[in-house]
């Protein structure tokens, strides 16, 4: 036994001095950035499905400069984002929403890094689509459907429409977007009701699948970006914003993704449901490599990837504000 242990002993110093041969040898890396290789390591990220297409595109070109960072990125919805990275599971959360003060207590940073919306969704089979609409809903009619669901078939809203049942879907899931959607009608998440389904693309689905369905998501879920229109079997459900009945021509731009993004960046589209979408550090960030990755998707380079796909630039001056948070 004492052979054995004596003999690990010295495998175990061996070892030890071959690391630390090793170590010195290599570059020092402080905070992700060397001067021999530049910026190197692992960055982490996790939320909000809206954010996270645009951080995948964001990612590649940064590699393409970088080829030594490396990504870590999922999607599970703005809560488990904030939830992530207040407990050091990732370096960055991604986040849909604005933040709770108590989150902010616990040291949460948000900067923004892009702008964009939540829609309400139907089927396009629902037996009143095209008085839909040319009718609309106003923002009272659809705290009806979510929130205290006085409305629970298409003819109490409109006489003329259908009497088949209003089938609600909400977001099972801690989401940005659900935070965003009750926040138009002046509630929180939990106030939503409805069938629980969890993720962006779990609601598009479950919409697709039911023509009496109505239900909310964000803009890349329901737009297709090569055709610049509607993916298949899914539309969006116009806001009667001026409460007259019908769809005015100043409020219609859900046509085309191209004039719903122009819509939330002229604000013709009301915040909320269109929002901010925000990058969260736990406390400001030391990191170099971290520092650098987020000026690279404020830069014009990155901004200039938003429009084409689905996502709203930021105005410089909102820019500069953000990169003085780091």
């Amino acid at each position: 036994m004492g052979v054995t242990i004596k003999r690990c002993l010295i495998a175990l110093i061996f070892s030890a001095a071959i690391i630390s041969k090793m170590s010195s040898c290599a570059p020092k890396v402080k905070n992700g950035y060397s001067k021999e290789r530049g910026f190197e390591g692992n960055i982490s990220l996790s939320g909000a499905f809206a954010l996270y297409p645009l951080v995948v595109i964001w990612s590649e070109d940064f590699k393409k400069d970088h080829p030594n960072v490396r990504f870590n990125i999922s999607a599970g919805g703005a809560g488990k984002g904030i939830a992530d990275v207040l407990t050091g599971m990732v370096d960055i959360g991604l986040v849909s929403r604005d933040l709770h003060p108590q989150e902010i207590k616990k040291g949460a940073v948000p900067i923004i890094v892009a702008k964009d919306a939540v829609i309400c969704t139907l089927n396009p089979d629902n037996p009143n689509y095209d008085a839909l609409l040319k009718r609309g809903l106003t923002k009272d009619e659809l705290a009806g459907i979510f929130i205290d669901r006085r409305y629970k078939t298409w003819k109490q809203i409109d006489p003329r429409f259908t009497a088949d049942p209003i089938n609600v879907y909400v977001r099972s899931d801690a989401a940005g977007a659900a935070e965003t959607w009750a926040k138009f009608f002046d509630h929180k998440q939990e106030d939503l009701q409805g069938v629980g389904i969890f993720g962006d693309p779990g609601i598009a689905q479950a919409i697709k699948d039911d023509k009496y369905g109505i239900g909310f998501n964000n803009i890349n879920y329901v737009y297709n970006l090569k055709s610049d229109k509607v993916f298949d079997r899914i539309d969006v459900l116009p806001l009667d914003l001026n409460k007259n009945g019908q769809v005015d021509p100043d409020e219609q731009f859900y046509g085309t993704l191209s004039a719903l993004t122009e819509a939330v960046a002229t604000g013709k589209y009301p915040a909320p449901p269109a929002r901010d979408l925000t990058f969260v550090t736990h406390n400001k960030t030391e990191s170099l490599l971290l520092k650098e990755f987020i000026t690279y998707v404020l830069q014009p380079q990155a901004q200039s990837k938003l429009l084409e796909n689905g996502y709203v630039p930021l105005s410089q001056t909102l820019i500069k504000e953000e990169l003085n948070k780091l």
